[in-house]
């Protein structure tokens, strides 16, 4: 995907450089885990001397800034028990001039810096740069080395770079793992300009508690913090920054999202584990938490889910006449899980595979999926869909949708929903398209002001969605080109799968009876 940001390049670059040192550019995504705590820890370093050196200034020199700061640990962001020999020298230079056991020394210090930061404890420790796989070291001291002295080329201390250009660092390195790593690099990495879409429309306000459910690296809740600062520009600048919240079942990438959260300064709770078996969170009565606003992109079909998870489910997240989706995706699934933790004045944007916009719908007989969708049609609590281009994401070519739930919608949206067709608003890049800033606003600002714009938006009502059997894709809607009479393969396809699976379950149906009349 080409950068559309000049000014990110060379952070970008210096990035990847440093990735690419430990052993070219092919294998750079086996070693996120390496990198990111190490660049984490950089800007830890680099933040920590600029505090020292305000403190200097005060006290006369950096030596009794030192004192001062273990002494006082609030005088900090982040206490580093970093002392190089000569206190003038950059805290870093203390890892930089690792001569030998580079591996057990940076291993050493980081563990040391999470015992005097609690909030650190599990995030930058939980990573042996020392470790072995039968004798052998993952990473040898002169590639670590090599890593080390590549991070070290540049600064990123509060002058020398903004907190989110550092974040949008950290989504660069995670897309080149993602073009590298294939689907499992891309279940946490969403688009960023997805994302920004979702947060521009969810319009977050000060203080407001924004929730993800599958948050992976933290990216979307990233989003929203940035949005809402975006949107108070001009204003008095006392704010209250967002509170932010996410759950991550690995746990690799649950410390990638409490980096992402530390080194953005904002105030968030990352939780670890299963969120559709064991949501964390929960009020004090033990049923689910609410939020005022959700975001969320979970792995798309998930098919490992069981109707007895669902039947099991003590937290009302699955109501009567919704309930199981079937066993072939769980995407209505986690629907109904994100409006279970929306109050009542909640909205919520979740990125879901384009076949849930429409599976079921004109075929023959009842399908569960198309029963949930329904459900949520009949119960007024989609705003907007947007079908989004082809080939933005990294684990498939599919478009994809973006859902809007509200559960407070205003009078005049009441028994419609309204339907952006994006198919066409995105440049090809390589390997990925990817959505222009201009196309960005343009998208958000037609589902923020509910406009309607020939071959890009509709305003659908109630009615008619139940004509077309409560299908929501807007490709079925809108077609984008007076050439256009059919609709993307993709969508068909999926169709097509569905509609051969009905008919399998119906001749196994009719062989069994065939064989009791004994014909």
């Amino acid at each position: 995907m080409a950068s559309n940001n000049g000014k990110d390049k060379s952070l970008e670059s210096w990035i990847w450089d440093a990735a690419c040192s430990i052993r070219g550019a092919k294998d750079a995504p086996k070693y996120k885990d390496y990198i990111l705590p190490l660049i984490f820890t950089k800007r830890l370093c680099d933040v920590f001397d600029d505090e020292l050196n305000r403190i200097a200034k005060e006290v006369g020199s950096r030596k009794k800034a030192f004192q001062l700061a273990k002494a006082d640990h609030k005088l900090v962001r982040f206490y580093l028990p970093l002392l190089p020999d000569d206190p003038e020298q950059p805290v870093w230079s203390v890892i930089r001039k690792l001569a030998d056991r580079i591996g057990e020394g940076v291993t050493s210090h980081m563990r040391a810096i999470a015992r005097e930061n609690p909030l650190l404890q599990g995030i930058i420790d939980r990573v042996d740069f020392n470790a072995t796989t039968h004798g052998q070291r993952d990473l040898d001291d002169d590639r670590l080395s090599n890593l080390i002295e590549a991070i070290s080329t540049k600064r990123l201390g509060l002058d020398d770079v903004e907190a989110d250009i550092i974040g949008k660092s950290y989504e660069y390195l995670i897309r080149k793992f993602a073009e590298g790593g294939g689907q499992s690099a891309g279940e946490f990495y969403t688009p960023p300009e997805v994302g920004t879409i979702m947060s521009r429309v969810l319009q977050p306000e000060p203080g407001m508690e924004i929730y993800d459910p599958t948050c992976g690296s933290g990216g979307l809740l990233v989003k929203c913090e940035i949005a809402m600062e975006e949107n108070a520009k001009g204003k008095k600048r006392t704010v209250a920054p967002l509170k932010l919240f996410g759950q991550e079942f690995t746990p690799e990438t649950w410390a990638m999202a409490n980096m992402n959260m530390i080194i953005h300064d904002m105030e968030g709770q990352i939780e670890i584990g299963d969120t559709f078996k064991n949501p964390k969170f929960r009020n004090r009565q033990g049923k689910l938490r609410t939020f005022d606003r959700v975001v969320a992109n979970p792995m798309w079909n998930q098919d490992w889910f069981t109707e007895a998870d669902y039947d099991n489910d003590e937290l009302d997240r699955f109501p009567a006449g919704a309930g199981f989706p079937g066993k072939s995706s769980a995407d209505w699934g986690w629907v109904q899980h994100i409006h279970a933790s929306l109050n009542a004045t909640g909205r919520a944007a979740v990125v879901l595979d384009t076949g849930a916009a429409s599976r079921g719908s004109g075929n023959a007989g009842t399908n569960k999926e198309k029963t949930v969708r329904q459900w949520f049609v009949d119960h007024d609590l989609i705003e907007a869909v947007l079908y989004l281009p082809e080939n933005l994401f990294y684990n498939t070519t599919a478009p994809g949708i973006v859902l809007f739930l509200n559960k407070a919608k205003t009078k005049e949206r009441r028994g419609r929903v309204l339907l952006v067709n994006a198919s066409q608003v995105f440049e090809k890049g390589d390997p990925k398209n990817f959505i222009p800033e201009a196309g960005i606003q343009r998208i958000a600002d037609t589902l923020i002001g509910w406009t309607e714009t020939e071959k890009l938006s509709r305003i659908v009502d109630h009615a008619e969605l139940k004509k077309n059997d409560y299908n929501i894709s807007p490709s079925r809607y809108i077609h984008t080109s007076d050439a256009e009479t059919y609709r993307p393969i993709a969508e068909i396809v999926e169709e097509l799968a569905v509609i051969e699976a009905e008919a399998r379950e119906t001749d196994k149906a009719l062989r069994g009876i065939l064989k009791q009349l004994g014909i």
